[in-house]
């Protein structure tokens, strides 16, 4: 089971990155997604999202970020620019595949508790980036390159050269 932290989010300031995390993390391959700030619209937008084109990717906000830590029983990965070179990360993580996995992800200044709670510290590169990047990357390296993962919901999107193709199921 793979959950995905975020920490620090302001919904007047972070709504659409959030947004973005949590899309990525539902297509990508993540089972739940927790985010530290209450935020009803992230909530409803992300549920509109799951009924439309599949549920089974549970989101919760208001997630008490250091009671997470302190229960986890897992993995725990912090997806920085500061940290272990990704793809050795991602061959020590793979070795435990049995165990869930704590990804987390900040918005702002992480603390450093963080860094010390968390049993890899993983660069996804050592530039500047967005943190929803940094989230495709690790899964995306992760799974291996696998095609993402299929929903099966009201809606799908078939892949076409030619414009939006989209599917309405019966």
């Amino acid at each position: 089971m793979i959950t995905v932290l975020r920490i620090g989010h302001r919904p007047d300031r972070d709504k659409r990155i959030t947004t973005h995390v949590c899309l990525v993390a539902r297509a990508f391959g993540a089972d739940r997604i927790l985010v530290d700030t209450a935020d009803r619209e992230l909530e409803a937008t992300f549920n509109g999202v799951n009924e439309r084109f599949g549920e089974g990717v549970i989101l919760e906000t208001g997630a008490k970020w250091r009671k997470v830590l302190r229960e986890w029983d897992g993995m725990i990965a912090h997806l920085t620019m500061y940290g272990m070179e990704l793809d050795e990360a991602i061959g020590r993580i793979g070795e435990q595949e049995s165990k869930d996995l704590l990804l987390i992800i900040g918005a702002e200044k992480v603390p450093g508790e963080v860094y010390k709670a968390a049993d890899f510290n993983v660069s996804i590169g050592n530039q500047p980036h967005s943190e929803v990047a940094a989230l495709a990357i690790f899964l995306d390296r992760y799974h291996k390159g696998k095609p993402m993962r299929e929903f099966d919901g009201k809606m799908t999107i078939i892949p076409s050269n030619e414009g939006k193709v989209v599917r309405e199921r019966e």
